[in-house]
């Protein structure tokens, strides 16, 4: 069972509190360490490009795409990148609204229904 694997063993386990609490958790951490202005809340949004980069150089370095460096990442690590984004998302979706689980969900619902799935 790869690191992945396990993990994701783990994390389906039933949770207290949820995934959104955890969020919650976090944006009120953030809240305490940074504050909550304007310009913070656009820093969290602009942290998701950075993010983005890591998968994209994760990506690359799982493929072997670059010559000179060749095969560096492993496909559990493009998936721990990919969840960074998806958590750095989801913080900033919470730090820009009270309900950010029926924002996901009602665009998770609009989404599928375009393509009937």
């Amino acid at each position: 069972m790869s690191n992945l694997e396990a993990q994701l063993a783990q994390a389906s386990q039933p949770s207290a509190d949820g995934k959104w609490a955890t969020i919650h958790r976090l944006v009120s951490w953030l809240d305490q360490q940074n504050g909550r202005s304007q310009e913070e809340i656009g820093l969290r949004i602009l942290k998701l490009a950075e993010e983005q980069g890591e998968v994209a150089q994760a990506w690359i370095g799982y493929t072997g795409q670059n010559p000179r460096k060749g095969t560096t990442h492993t496909l559990d690590q493009v998936a721990g990148e990919l969840v960074d984004v998806i958590v750095t998302a989801a913080v900033a979706l919470t730090s820009i609204s009270d309900k950010p689980d029926t924002f996901l969900d009602a665009k998770l619902k609009k989404i599928a229904e375009r393509v009937g799935a």
